[in-house]
């Protein structure tokens, strides 16, 4: 008769506490497990941090490259222009508090685009004021005043952008249309437009007389 090795039940077992032991993670195997699952909780948490950082940025990003204040002038916004710096034969300011760039273009030989806020007056009785971007495409954005001045204050007669008809009976946008593209519509002797019937003298005498100044 045969006999079966008796070790077959003990080799059983071996195998089967083996299988256990792999399966099983060792104190090691769960530290290093634990360390990293932080390693990986700690980037997701960075990269969390990292869109938040990105979300706000692209806010303030928002913030400065939102749109552009648009200047609206009532009567009480028009006052001695006096006060203001004299380029030339012509008194300029910058209602949104932009002088620096005003002055910028209106001294500059080439020309250019005159900043939002650009406020410019020869005589008392008439203004142009740069608006924002899309006011008035046709006049550059420029918005033309008629003014009634006396030491009270200043009335505003008629105010846009192609229809306002200034002091000397001509039509503002008729006449600045005709300035070459790099003056911006502004005219002076050789911008291209037709000549005023008034002298420097005449325009500077205007200018001192502004009921307005004290």
């Amino acid at each position: 008769m045969l006999h079966r090795p008796r070790f077959a039940p003990l080799l059983v077992s071996l195998i089967l506490a083996a299988s256990a032991c792999a399966s099983e993670p060792t104190p090691a195997q769960d530290d290093a497990a634990g360390t990293e699952a932080g390693e990986q909780t700690e980037t997701e948490a960075e990269a969390g941090a990292d869109t938040d950082t990105e979300t706000e940025t692209g806010d303030e990003t928002g913030d400065e490259t939102g749109e552009v204040e648009d200047p609206m002038l009532e009567a009480e916004d028009f006052g001695c222009i006096l006060e203001w710096p004299k380029v030339r034969r012509f008194r300029v300011t910058n209602v949104l508090g932009d002088l620096d760039a005003t002055l910028a273009v209106a001294e500059s030989p080439e020309g250019g685009t005159y900043p939002v806020g650009s406020l410019i007056q020869l005589v008392p009785m008439e203004a142009m004021l740069k608006r924002a971007p899309g006011f008035a495409p046709q006049s550059n954005d420029w918005e033309f005043f008629s003014l009634s001045v006396d030491a009270e204050g200043t009335e505003i007669l008629a105010r846009g952008a192609d229809e306002v008809v200034n002091a000397f009976g001509g039509n503002c946008f008729d006449c600045h249309s005709k300035a070459e593209p790099q003056w911006d519509l502004i005219c002076e002797q050789d911008h291209g437009c037709d000549p005023l019937p008034l002298t420097a003298e005449q325009f500077e005498a205007l200018q001192n007389s502004d009921p307005r100044c004290p």
